[in-house]
């Protein structure tokens, strides 16, 4: 019995030489321009060694007849089906859309189609999605990752799903992925706060349980030690972004026995609602936040934040994942790109007291 890559080849050659639905095929085009199929077929793919003056009168011909290229052939001789998946957390985050962006461009320079869900922050929703993804036979994942344990994956990864996680890594898997330098980043943003005199400062961030959570935590901690500063557990608040609480964890750092003179704010979507509860205020408070936001320039004061490269973070991942599929890949690592410091004016007020 024909394996299945020859029983592949037999029918793309049926559909790359045959009319359905009365449409015109290469053969078409290559007695139309007076040329043979292969001069054809290199104009249609973009491959070399095709004279200018023929490929201009191949175009015409293409052009004449209204030949579009027929994707499935090319598919089932490659064994692909030139898509790949994209698992965010949020769609309407702000920060995912360069992300998405810039993977769907190298998608699209690849000849790939790029097919993309929303989390929601939920991991049973995250291995639903991936797996659905999966069994619409998508050449490969990149995943932001909503869990802690992505060992559903492991046949995937076995059958051939080229996978990169982006911003947080996998769970009990060895993969690829590509993060920011949230430690660092919350490092730098906090030792900004305290070169301007800030000693009681504020940290309120997302879930423990997430990696960039946790990674930015561990920077504000490690700020405070390296200037012989003890941290209060009352200036310290994760949870949800939800604004009610987020907007409780600020008033009550604002207005306890110890109250902070500034606040460092773990991801955006804080930061929104600090700069909120801030504007409600007597008194002066400085604010660093983690990610940038828009309009932040056009504030009084403007925003300091630590800015992430959302757009590299996804078009690094797009590229190594094709990297993957086109077999140069074989060790998984871990990338780390840098963060970036932006002073606008509400990290630098000084202490009100």
């Amino acid at each position: 019995m024909p394996d299945t890559s020859r029983r592949a080849d037999r029918l793309a050659d049926r559909l790359s030489g045959s009319r359905y639905g009365n449409r015109p095929t290469m053969k078409d085009v290559a007695a139309r321009a007076g040329v043979g199929l292969k001069t054809v077929s290199r104009v249609v793919n973009g491959e070399p060694g095709v004279t200018p003056e023929t490929e201009q009168r191949v175009q015409e011909a293409i052009d004449a007849l209204g030949f579009r290229r027929n994707d499935s052939a090319r598919v089932l001789r490659k064994g692909r089906t030139a898509s790949i998946g994209l698992v965010l957390e949020d769609l309407a985050d702000p920060f995912y859309g360069p992300l998405s962006r810039a993977v769907e461009e190298v998608a699209r320079a690849h000849g790939a189609l790029l097919i993309n869900g929303s989390s929601a922050e939920d991991p049973d929703r995250e291995q639903e999605l991936v797996l659905a993804l999966c069994a619409r036979r998508v050449d490969g994942l990149v995943v932001i990752p909503a869990g802690d344990d992505h060992r559903y994956l492991e046949p995937e990864l076995r059958a051939g799903v080229a996978t990169v996680f982006v911003d947080r890594p996998a769970g009990k898997i060895d993969a690829d992925v590509v993060l920011s330098d949230s430690y660092g980043g919350a490092r730098d943003g906090v030792a900004h706060l305290i070169a301007h005199g800030h000693r009681r400062i504020g940290f309120i961030g997302d879930m423990p349980r997430i990696h960039t959570a946790a990674e930015r935590l561990r920077g504000y901690r490690a700020a405070m030690e390296d200037a012989g500063i003890p941290v209060e557990e009352t200036w310290m608040s994760l949870g949800v972004t939800d604004p009610e609480r987020v907007r409780r964890a600020a008033e009550e750092m604002l207005s306890g026995p110890s109250p902070v003179t500034a606040v460092f704010a773990g991801n955006n979507r804080v930061t929104v609602t600090v700069i909120r509860v801030l504007a409600e205020q007597s008194r002066r408070i400085a604010l660093v936040g983690f990610d940038d936001i828009e309009l932040a320039d056009l504030l009084q004061p403007g925003v300091t934040v630590i800015a992430q490269d959302a757009a590299a973070l996804g078009r690094t991942a797009a590229e190594r994942l094709f990297r993957q599929l086109d077999g140069s890949l074989v060790v998984p690592e871990r990338i780390e790109l840098p963060t970036r410091l932006i002073t606008r004016g509400s990290g630098e007020l000084p202490p009100t007291d």
